[in-house]
């Protein structure tokens, strides 16, 4: 079932009257008074310690297996588990970036850089960086580094510009969208690897770069040692596809089909974060399975809220929304994978459907 409260805003921004823009902002101020006096924004840290108890006897019980089966073809199994501990300890790593988990700013930092680093296997500086533009400026032409892709094109702008490989590609990739974000796995890692081994400033490279070390030596090495040679490699391969599907299954339903904002437009925050981002309903399994991101659009609000409370934010939201006519729009994870795909070959269909005559061109720039 979809919620939206209000009609469906076009993907084109219209101009805001400066004072509309004051009204909507005073009336955010106004929320977030309310949020703070039900002490949404406390820390919970019994919970999280209890997330990261359950994962821990997760990963030795999976490795334990491991161990146990050793050459078997049902350690696939294991690794296809992995795939989604891992996950979980990305979501983890993803609530300390945003300050959710401990009190202190630098002490979140060492904590996402363990996660992300040594649990993940991903470069947390990298990610930080990329996602910190994200939340500035999500779904916004030119400032949102998630609408670019080197996989996928996520704007008929972008998908218009794609030639060879990538232009069949975009034609198809809806239906191919899935099976292609098992793949995204595979990039996270390298992505972070040639981040910290390439040239400019990166905070925390040496600590990240002995993490990253650390555990793909350990995590390698006993799966290339248990295992004979090529399970060794399916090990390895079930495992990161399974990562990337489940991140991408996990993220891709926040933003995609939702509002895309123009390079040149101006938003007050509330709509800025509210537009862009969906919901995902089904109650508390939705929330363990998606690590809280399905409570997407009041994490945009309040990124450094924890987990826990965004439940309780969300009755907070939904009705300032309604009061002030702002669209709130959540769907079911079915549904909402749906209209990605939708979105996705809309998307690559709509940019195969353009002509720019070469001729006419070449005369235009005469």
């Amino acid at each position: 079932m979809t919620v939206i409260d209000a009609d469906t805003p076009p993907t084109t921004s219209r101009p805001r009257a400066r004072d509309e823009i004051t009204r909507r902002t005073r009336s955010f101020t106004e929320l977030a008074a309310a949020v703070r006096e039900q002490g949404l924004n406390a820390r919970t840290r019994w919970f999280y310690y209890s997330v990261f108890g359950v994962l821990l006897l997760a990963l030795g019980g999976a490795f334990t297996g491991l161990v146990l089966l050793k050459d078997s073809w049902f350690t696939l199994l294991i690794a296809a588990a992995l795939g989604v501990i891992f996950t979980q300890f990305a979501f983890l790593g993803h609530e300390a970036s945003h300050r959710q988990v401990l009190n202190s700013g630098p002490a979140n930092d060492r904590l996402g850089r363990v996660l992300a680093s040594f649990f993940v296997g991903m470069s947390y500086t990298w990610w930080m960086t990329k996602h910190t533009r994200h939340h500035g400026n999500p779904n916004k032409v030119g400032k949102d580094p998630d609408l670019k892709s080197d996989f996928a094109s996520f704007t008929t702008d972008d998908a218009a510009q794609s030639r060879g490989l990538r232009r069949w590609l975009t034609r198809r990739q809806g239906w191919l969208f899935f099976p292609l974000l098992t793949l995204l796995g595979f990039d996270l890692h390298s992505q972070s690897v040639r981040t910290l081994l390439g040239r400019g400033r990166v905070e925390g490279r040496a600590t990240e770069l002995a993490l990253l070390g650390t555990r793909f030596v350990l995590y390698l090495g006993l799966v290339f040692w248990l295992l004979p040679l090529g399970m060794a490699f399916a090990f390895v391969g079930v495992q990161v596809l399974v990562f990337g599907l489940y991140m991408g299954i996990t993220f891709s339903p926040n933003h995609i089909g939702m509002r895309i904002v123009p390079a040149n437009s101006r938003l007050d925050f509330l709509d800025k974060q509210v537009l862009t981002s969906r919901n995902v309903s089904g109650g508390w399994f939705v929330t363990v399975l998606m690590g809280g991101l399905n409570y997407q659009i009041e994490h945009h609000l309040f990124p450094s809220m924890p987990r826990p409370h965004l439940f309780n934010a969300r009755r907070l939201v939904l009705a300032h929304c309604r009061e002030h006519g702002v669209p709130y729009t959540e769907n079911r994870l079915g549904e909402a994978l749906a209209i990605v795909v939708r979105h996705m070959n809309d998307v690559g269909l709509a940019a195969a459907r353009r002509f720019t005559c070469p001729t006419a061109g070449a005369m235009g720039r005469g």
